[in-house]
């Protein structure tokens, strides 16, 4: 095995394709262990969503609700169950892959479970920018929504999130992220727990690399929308682990673009396309 980051960005080998590779009983368990932490995070946000329902959470809730009071820690406690919803699904074939490289070095389960660990506190150290976004939400008056600037913000964002599907750096991120034998087989970085960590924390960069400006759309339409969290959540999963997932990362692409010009023109648009 290569330690540090890789020379070249490996093919991807349909990550799917991983979860039939090694035995049924590991796969069962690490997929299903993810699942299940997941679930419990729906159910979760589920409830924090109902108690939020009469609070500003996106630029589209400004002048029809009220400010948010939500604390910080319940914020960001509120966000790392967001994460574990959406994103843990995501990896089960890169998580798959590490278990099975840790099993051959008999090294126990504590190195996959780092491993997760280190790409969850990426996820939940980039929760500070959503927290500012939501503290700023609170300054803003209700006839804000009346203005010109908001729905150009907002459909700004929507048509960012649209370009970045086509971006280098998506295609380099996306495809490190369908590669989860080339991701782990190059970033080994000495086995144990704390090297573990570190692969978790390098997977956990390039998973934002590839989906953060999807997720900023949440900011414009509610942080804790559930339908467009189910639905990113679909559109993150299948980009990662579907053998058409390119194509949709271009398909996607083309249709936040379009949105987000919609709503530049038309600011009533903003209300609908968030449900609200």
């Amino acid at each position: 095995m290569t330690t540090g980051r890789p020379t070249s960005i490996p093919q991807p080998e349909r990550s799917v394709s991983t979860l039939s590779l090694f035995p049924r009983g590991v796969t069962l368990v690490v997929v299903g262990s993810l699942l299940s932490l997941a679930t419990v995070a729906w159910v979760l946000s589920v409830r924090q969503a109902a108690s939020m329902a009469d609070m500003v959470s996106g630029l589209a809730h400004i002048g029809t609700r009220m400010p948010s009071g939500t604390t910080i820690p319940v914020f960001l406690g509120m966000w790392l169950a967001m994460m574990v919803a959406m994103m843990l699904p995501t990896v089960a074939p890169m998580v798959l892959a590490h278990r099975m490289v840790a099993k051959r070095r008999a090294e126990g389960e504590f190195p996959t479970v780092a491993f997760v660990l280190g790409y969850l506190a990426v996820w939940s150290a980039i929760g500070v920018v959503p927290l500012l976004a939501c503290l700023g939400f609170r300054s803003l008056s209700a006839g804000a929504a009346g203005s010109r600037w908001l729905p150009t913000l907002a459909g700004g964002i929507l048509a960012v999130a649209g370009l970045h599907q086509f971006s280098r750096w998506k295609t380099l991120c996306l495809r490190t992220c369908r590669s989860p034998i080339g991701f782990v087989l190059s970033h080994d970085f000495g086995g144990g727990a704390s090297s573990a960590l570190r692969a978790g924390v390098s997977h956990g960069a390039y998973c934002l690399g590839c989906c953060w400006a999807l997720m900023a759309v949440l900011v414009v339409v509610g942080l804790m929308n559930l339908v467009w969290m189910a639905g990113l959540a679909l559109v993150f999963l299948a980009e990662k682990n579907w053998e058409h997932g390119v194509g949709l990362t271009r398909l996607v692409g083309t249709g936040f673009v379009i949105l987000g010009m919609a709503v530049i023109v038309r600011p009533d648009l903003l209300r609908a396309v968030a449900g609200a």
